[in-house]
């Protein structure tokens, strides 16, 4: 039989290396599925419940494997759902590739059924790379570029395949004109910056009194030369939420997240440092980093097109983290003038964690949600990867999980989407068999489609070395970080209306599956309840009955954030009796004794 399009698609991938493509079925890859079928299912095809989760998986697996993430879907409709989790990967930087199918080409233009235009579609989220296969001869080199583009630019590409040229057979470029022949091999490059530019910036580090150190998940490959680096200027190191997992929080000096979910000692570090070295990150919150003229700065990223924009960096170095912190740390002074800047920041850290523990530890109707982060904490496996979805969930992730060597952790870092926790985990799970998972989920985001997705976990366990995929909701029946942000950013009540979430029984729904679950009501059985997920011979579901008065309260809030939200319970907020309570409690274990201000 001859070798098919489609054919050739599915045995690319598997050249490429490709192991695993999320997708859901649909007549407008019929051919590729056919293909799937003849070539043994190889790269395995997993089936979501939905194409924008097969997206998501697909990211997932790309930022916990370093791999490229691979998604299919069919014509218009799968093609459109596939758009948030390809837009989470382009703003976070993951090389993700997605096939979609068309109608066939003798329709195009016709106004036939699910027929959308995809090159309009996916040109501004598949922007580095988008491109329909019209004639056999167009692949290799289509496919071949679309995966080199989204490794070389660490962004989603697409490419676009009509039903029909899908069933044509298949015949490579030939040696004439107008053809474009193909390759395989994808070497590894390192880019680095200009030995006069690492000068200047080492003349910057070198001049700093009060420096700090902002890292994200560029830094990820460079932990001994990020170390290496704050010991030698003897600073704390803050970390973007991308970057959470790129050093061990158990350092000293590490401060923690920074921004609206961060800590207060990374606050404190950016507030009063006087040097700024950013390593692989694009925060963008401008008002969490120094003051402008306060601070001279410095920039490490391996991509110009985003350095200098987030602050006014003195030197921007482009290039590869680790292989640039090679060459500036030998620029470095070893010695420095007294350590009573890196020991404030140590304290300020120590002070925190104080914090943080008075805050789990208090009462709440019915559990305080930090409590449930809090006691998760030391549980956490060495090998553990863990998602996080958006809301005040992530709030909790950010702020008391420690994340120790070996461990990973990721969430939408930038899109900031709700939905993704469930599918990321389920994608790290293909990438990682052999480790455990723990996403952390809303109520609202569960609701959204985690649920569904739990039927895709049940499918796969047996595939799984480690089975255990524990996903954790934090049910408050409400969607918790938008009625925190009307209150303290509007002045608002909460609107019910808007807010109000059903109380669905997550841990009955697990069980129907198959799968482990469990309903926490009461603090006392927190603990337990997590080492029973973590024992688990499969996919557990943790359902913990938390507080929606606990309020995330920002790392810089002051008493008149403090009063806004005031302003919002006299306007009638709903709980608004709970919510002073809860919010004063929070506040005020930053002026208990123990807390020396720096």
């Amino acid at each position: 039989m001859s070798t098919k399009v489609s054919d050739h698609v599915v045995e690319r991938l598997h050249e490429w290396g490709v192991d695993h493509v999320f997708g859901y079925p649909g007549d407008g890859i019929n051919g590729l599925l056919a293909a799937w079928g003849r070539a043994g299912n190889q790269p395995r095809f997993v089936q979501s419940r939905h194409e924008e989760m097969s997206a998501f998986e697909a990211v997932g697996y790309a930022k916990f494997s370093g791999r490229l993430g691979v998604c299919a879907a069919t014509s218009g409709p799968g093609a459109i759902h596939l758009l948030n989790g390809l837009y989470d990967a382009k703003l976070d930087h993951v090389p993700v590739l997605a096939i979609v199918g068309q109608t066939h080409r003798t329709a195009m233009g016709g106004s036939y059924q699910q027929e959308v235009d995809l090159h309009t579609l996916f040109k501004d989220v598949a922007s580095e790379f988008v491109e329909t296969v019209t004639v056999p001869e167009q692949l290799p080199n289509v496919l071949d570029r679309a995966i080199r583009t989204a490794y070389g630019r660490r962004c989603p590409t697409a490419i676009i395949l009509p039903g029909d040229v899908q069933e044509l057979d298949y015949s490579p470029p030939t040696h004439e004109f107008k053809m474009v022949p193909s390759s395989l091999d994808h070497s590894a490059w390192t880019a680095v910056p200009s030995s006069e530019s690492l000068e200047r910036a080492a003349e910057i580090l070198n001049s700093a009194v009060r420096p700090a150190i902002l890292i994200g998940q560029g830094a990820a490959g460079a932990r001994a030369e990020v170390e290496r680096v704050a010991e030698l200027l003897g600073t704390g190191v803050a970390k973007a939420l991308l970057g959470k997992d790129a050093l061990s929080d158990e350092l000293p000096y590490v401060t923690g997240s920074i921004g609206l979910l961060g800590t207060r000692p990374s606050y404190e570090l950016m507030r009063d440092c006087d040097t700024l070295l950013t390593i692989g990150s694009s925060f963008p919150y401008t008002q969490f980093l120094p003051e402008f003229g306060k601070a001279r700065g410095v920039q490490i990223d391996i991509d110009p097109h985003m350095v200098g924009m987030r602050y006014p960096y003195g030197v921007n170095l482009v290039g590869d983290a680790k292989a640039t912190l090679r060459r500036l740390i030998p620029m470095l002074d070893v010695e420095r003038d007294g350590r009573e800047w890196y020991d404030t920041v140590c304290d300020n850290v120590t002070s925190w964690r104080k914090v943080m523990e008075r805050r789990a530890q208090q009462s709440a109707d019915p559990i305080n949600p930090e409590y449930v982060a809090h006691v998760l904490d030391p549980l956490l496996p060495d090998n553990v990867i863990v998602t996080s979805d958006a809301g005040s969930t992530a709030t909790w992730y950010a702020r008391h999980l420690t994340m120790r060597p070996g461990m990973r952790s990721s969430l939408s870092g930038t899109l900031a989407t709700m939905g993704p926790g469930v599918p990321y985990a389920i994608g790290a799970k293909f990438a990682h068999p052999d480790r455990p998972a723990i996403a952390l989920v809303g109520d609202g985001a569960m609701q959204m489609n985690g649920m569904a997705e739990l039927i895709t976990a049940a499918k796969y366990r047996e595939l799984w070395e480690d089975p255990r995929l524990i996903v954790a909701i934090w049910n408050n029946h409400d969607l918790n970080q938008v009625t925190w942000e009307m209150r303290a950013m509007e002045g608002a009540p909460s609107f019910p209306p808007s807010q109000a979430l059903p109380d669905v029984r997550y841990a009955a729904f697990a069980r129907s599956l198959g799968l482990t679950g469990i309903r926490v009501e009461k603090p006392e059985d927190v603990e337990a309840a997590w080492r029973a997920g973590l024992r688990a011979d499969g996919p557990a579901v943790l359902e913990f009955l938390t507080d929606p008065a606990v309020p995330p309260i920002p790392p810089h809030a002051d008493w008149d954030q403090m009063e806004a939200t005031a302003a919002s319970v006299l306007k009638g907020d709903a709980d608004r009796a709970s919510m002073v309570k809860q919010g004063f409690k929070a506040k005020v274990q930053e002026f208990l004794p123990g807390r020396e201000k720096k």
